[in-house]
């Protein structure tokens, strides 16, 4: 049985163990969404995961909504992304680029006019650079907009790569725009994209599609977050669904698909209102049977419990998110059984070094 510090193969894409490091937003690119030399440094100290998913990269400014996040849209987006991906380079690590539209949790203030599965609001507040805000409703995206949306999606695939990434990830979790239209809390649409899952999970798929066919299914990965109602974002009847979603990533041929599914007790701060009477049964256990290809599951897990999910062949790797804020040698700590450094949330989302490059 393979253990967290053998190599994988993920399509394209040889990492040498199967430690994940897990998308986090941090909140150090400038005001115009461009990367910046601060985090060549954050992004090279942690080189030794078996493979980086960077943050979450808006495809767009309709899709960006979060202060001091980076962009893949323009030329100067691209060239302050190079230097990163560069350093993760020359220390032997590999890292793709999580492409993200975040739909109606984007505020006005970021963009005039959100837009979403159907004309819903987050029940959230979020930040702006004004402070934090009470997001607006957002406007049912037409069907006649779709071949925009993805062609936007597609655009950001190749700018990824220009930027030299070792591929890209499609961010369809966390109660973004692609779950919005997965789930029926959300999905209120009665045309192709809405009422079945059928038809719940199209956007997906062809965002999938699409952006296989620009940069390779053997270097396109999906993130889902089936079992939790995030952002106010749920499903009446999650398993079936996520089911169907899987069985579409294995029929796209997708490098691996990464799920994200929360556990009993845990605290993360976008699921502030989640109580664990919100969880249904565990359904990434049934996602994985329907998936031809690398799973990586996303738990808040810690170095024995990610050993023990290996252990037991329940997925191929593990994907870790907050330990890596203030671990950025967690394979060692993991493989020597060091306890990890706590982080400090108070600067999860500030823009200096401390919190960020000083672990």
């Amino acid at each position: 049985m393979p253990s967290l510090f053998d190599p994988i193969q993920l399509g394209a894409i040889h990492a040498s163990n199967r430690i994940i490091m897990a998308p986090m937003t941090r909140g150090r690119a400038s005001k115009e969404h461009i990367p910046t030399p601060l985090m060549v440094d954050y992004y090279r100290q942690r080189a030794s995961a078996g493979l980086i998913i960077s943050e979450g990269v808006g495809i767009s400014q309709e899709g960006l909504g979060w202060p001091y996040t980076p962009g893949i849209w323009n030329k100067d987006q691209i060239e302050a992304w190079k230097p990163i991906v560069k350093a993760v380079h020359e220390e032997g690590g590999k890292i793709i680029c999580q492409i993200w539209h975040m739909g109606r949790t984007v505020h006005p203030s970021f963009h005039p006019s959100p837009i979403s599965a159907s004309a819903t609001t987050s029940p959230r507040h979020t930040h702006t650079y004004e402070g934090k805000k009470p997001l607006e409703q957002a406007r049912a995206l037409p069907v006649a907009e779709i071949p925009r949306l993805l062609q936007d999606y597609r655009q950001a695939a190749l700018n990824s790569m220009e930027a030299g990434f070792d591929g890209v990830q499609i961010h369809a979790a966390n109660g973004y725009l692609i779950d919005q239209f997965l789930r029926d809390s959300t999905n209120l649409r009665t045309d192709d994209y809405g009422g079945s899952i059928e038809n719940r999970i199209r956007l997906l798929t062809e965002v999938t599609h699409t952006v296989c066919q620009a940069v390779g299914s053997d270097r396109t990965s999906v993130r889902l977050s089936p079992n939790e109602p995030i952002q106010g974002v749920f499903d009446s009847n999650p398993e079936p669904l996520f089911i169907a979603a899987s069985q579409a990533m294995s029929n796209a041929k997708i490098n691996f698909l990464e799920v994200r599914e929360p556990r009993p007790g845990e605290n993360n701060f976008i699921m502030a209102d989640l109580t664990d009477d919100d969880l249904h049964s565990p359904i990434a256990p049934a996602m994985r049977e329907n998936f031809n290809g690398p799973f990586i599951i996303n738990g808040s897990y810690n170095g024995a419990s990610a050993k023990k999910i290996m252990e037991n062949n329940q997925a191929d790797g593990v994907a870790f998110g907050r330990p890596y804020i203030s671990n950025p040698d967690l394979v060692n700590k993991i493989r020597n059984d060091i306890p990890f450094t706590p982080d400090d949330a108070e600067t999860w989302f500030t823009q200096g070094k401390k919190g960020y490059t000083d672990y």
